[in-house]
């Protein structure tokens, strides 16, 4: 594979790491990537489960699709902690309440009910002149 030109990609420290030396960043990256490291064997020795050599990776064809893929249904909402994906749920809760509020008040005559911030009011019945 031939590319048409060779960019250099340059790397900025993390915004709260800007104040540490190279040396103090270069040592927190290693023992965060040995921590990850511990954590993955670990929890590929309670399963049992074994890392692919590289040249089973390499083997693969891109397109090939998992034997059993995974049934369950996307979450609504990404997060990265229970807690937030329950104020997400929270949120989402409020606005649909207060969404159907202002539609069940336009639906009754109300023309200038405000409906919450990124929403679009119903359509109103088309009433001829």
């Amino acid at each position: 594979m031939r590319y048409a030109s060779r960019e250099i990609l340059v790397l900025s420290p993390l915004p709260c790491w800007k104040h540490l030396s190279d040396e103090v960043r270069r040592q927190l990256v290693i023992e965060m990537i040995a921590d990850i490291e511990a954590e993955a064997a670990l929890r590929r020795q309670r399963s049992g489960s074994q890392v692919l050599s590289a040249s089973a990776v390499l083997g693969q064809h891109p397109f090939d699709r998992p034997a059993r893929p995974k049934k369950s249904p996307a979450p609504l909402f990404h997060a990265a902690s229970k807690r937030m994906r329950l104020e997400l749920w929270a949120g989402y809760a409020w606005f649909v309440s207060v969404f159907r509020e202002a539609s069940a008040r336009l639906r009754s005559g109300d023309r200038m009910t405000r409906f919450p911030a990124g929403s679009f009011p119903p359509a109103l019945p088309f009433v001829s002149g």
